[in-house]
């Protein structure tokens, strides 16, 4: 199966879970219009509290959709959106990106900054949901499952069924840290 877009959602409020749409447009070095975590400073909330001008390397949210699958099989029902994720793809390993990945959504291309670090208000949303989504590996590193995080350099509207295309960084494989 080509990598592909299976859902798109956004929320102009800050909150935990975004609705799912039937599109959304990535704006040049912004984010999802319309979505409160757009701009070019940080809008999480913990991170405006501890320096308001630091950049926005979380304007876009992603999720892999097998990821859903794999929760499923240990007894929880995530659908797209409620993890608070922008876009919703299957076919492509994002957690095994590169830093500097460039996913080709259609005309938009967003660079993969790193991973999202799954907090507490997981457990809110679906108790027990936080161990799938960070626990320790047999060597004792910390694994982080809830996502990616990127900046858009080209923007466009984004839907369901749109393709993904994957550019590594010419640079090589850096492997992603949480942001």
């Amino acid at each position: 199966m080509s990598p592909v877009v299976t859902a798109v959602s956004s929320n102009p409020e800050h909150s935990f879970s975004k609705p799912t749409r039937s599109r959304i447009r990535l704006l040049a070095g912004l984010g999802v219009e319309g979505d409160a975590h757009m701009g070019v400073t940080v809008k999480h909330r913990s991170r405006v509290a501890a320096d308001p001008t630091q950049p926005n390397l979380r304007q876009v949210h992603l999720i892999h959709a097998e990821l859903f699958d794999e929760v499923a099989e240990a007894g929880f029902v995530v659908e797209p959106g409620r993890m608070g994720e922008n876009i919703t793809t299957r076919g492509v390993d994002l957690l095994a990106l590169g830093r500097g990945t460039v996913l080709e959504l259609g005309e938009a291309r967003v660079e993969i900054t790193g991973l999202r670090n799954p907090c507490a208000q997981i457990d809110d949303f679906s108790p027990g949901l936080l161990e799938q989504m960070v626990f320790r590996d047999g060597a004792g590193a910390v694994v982080r499952r809830a996502g990616v995080m990127g900046v858009v350099l080209t923007g466009g509207v984004v839907t369901p069924g749109t393709p993904v295309g994957v550019r590594p960084t010419a640079g090589g494989h850096v492997p992603l840290e949480r942001v």
